[in-house]
């Protein structure tokens, strides 16, 4: 017994002291603080919901929060993005504001698009972010004409379209790989898989379990990445960027992930056991994270809890505004849905 316990003890994981930590200080509060208000929003999100303050669809990223943080800190701000409907945590890390990003799911004529588009469909051209898209896998190769507008305006950048695991059944993401490969066109191309696609799990639905060899069919490098921690995720995303701005092509990350809660806020997810969602809390990339600060002194409690209090606020005073906001007139319906506007179709 004495023998059980002490190899126990020897198993448990510890902060080496002599050991330094694989970031600098300022980047492991980057993403403590990026996660943490991601985190929050989405926490305020459902308690908006259960007020009958948000109404429709609404997927939260709660759970998944490393894999923005490590995309940020990897990327460039001329970087395109676009994404899944999941990606309230996605759109937020890019920059958007989380006063606009609230209004929006309050369908308020302040939000990110003006209160039409809803949990769904966030989108920003100045941080170079589209979307948020609804139909499941229309992203990709939505993505893929992105990267292919980047290669040939002559540019440096890349375009990063992410999907999830359910996802990955569609045909359109076999056209995509096949013409991205092609034409060698600057695109990461990722899967966030939180191994359930609505309900179902991902060995239910294909008999390739391991999505990321979903590209080797066109010779698309790639890798699997723990997506509980944000330093796996910008290391790998990091070394993508590399390979595609050097001109080698497209590349092919699956980060594996897990969210806490159910599919939307309509689903109580008693597909899963509690003993499965408990092992991946455990491992939860905030908590960690504030560990490693921690554990290597990088900053004291106090100064997380300054963070923790400067972000409820932050959070408070977004669903004031979104409240307090007006709801978009009648008359603007018709607004912005065409760039010409004589369109035909258009109403007097």
């Amino acid at each position: 017994m004495v023998l059980e316990k002490e190899k126990a003890k020897n198993n448990t994981p510890k902060l080496n002291s002599k050991k330094k930590p694989a970031y600098s200080r300022e980047q492991y509060l980057s993403w403590y603080e990026s996660m943490l208000r991601i985190r929050k929003f989405e926490e305020s999100t459902l308690l908006a919901y259960n007020q009958q303050k948000i109404r429709g669809f609404l997927h939260v990223y709660i759970g998944q929060e490393a894999i923005s943080a490590g995309i940020e800190s990897s990327l460039r701000p001329e970087d395109a993005l676009v994404t899944g409907y999941r990606q309230h945590g996605i759109a937020i890390g890019r920059g958007a504001s989380v006063k606009e990003c609230m209004a929006e799911l309050f369908a308020k004529e302040t939000g990110i698009n003006k209160g039409k588009g809803g949990s769904m469909h966030f989108f920003s051209k100045e941080h170079r972010y589209f979307g948020g898209n609804g139909i499941v896998g229309a992203q990709i190769p939505i993505g893929t004409g992105i990267a292919f507008a980047e290669k040939y305006r002559g540019t440096d950048n890349l375009c990063v379209t992410m999907f999830g695991d359910g996802a990955s059944r569609q045909g359109s993401l076999h056209e995509s790989f096949n013409m991205a490969m092609t034409w060698q066109l600057p695109v990461l191309y990722i899967c966030e898989n939180n191994q359930y696609a609505m309900g179902t799990s991902v060995s239910r639905t294909s008999n390739v379990s391991d999505i990321r060899k979903l590209g080797q069919a066109y010779d698309m490098p790639g890798e699997r990445v723990d997506g509980m921690r944000p330093e796996a995720v910008h290391e790998a995303i990091s070394k993508a960027a590399a390979h595609i701005r050097s001109g080698k092509g497209p590349y092919f990350l699956e980060i594996k992930t897990y969210r806490y809660k159910g599919h939307s806020v309509s689903d109580p997810a008693t597909y899963r056991s509690r003993e499965e969602v408990k092992s991946f809390m455990d491992k939860d990339p905030i908590k960690m994270t504030e560990k490693t600060i921690l554990g290597f002194k990088l900053a004291t409690a106090a100064e997380l809890d300054t963070i923790k209090n400067r972000i409820h606020d932050e959070i408070a005073e977004a669903v004031k505004f979104a409240e307090e906001s007006p709801s978009p007139p009648a008359s603007g319906l018709y607004d912005d849905n065409y760039t010409q506007p004589d369109y035909p179709f258009m109403r007097d």
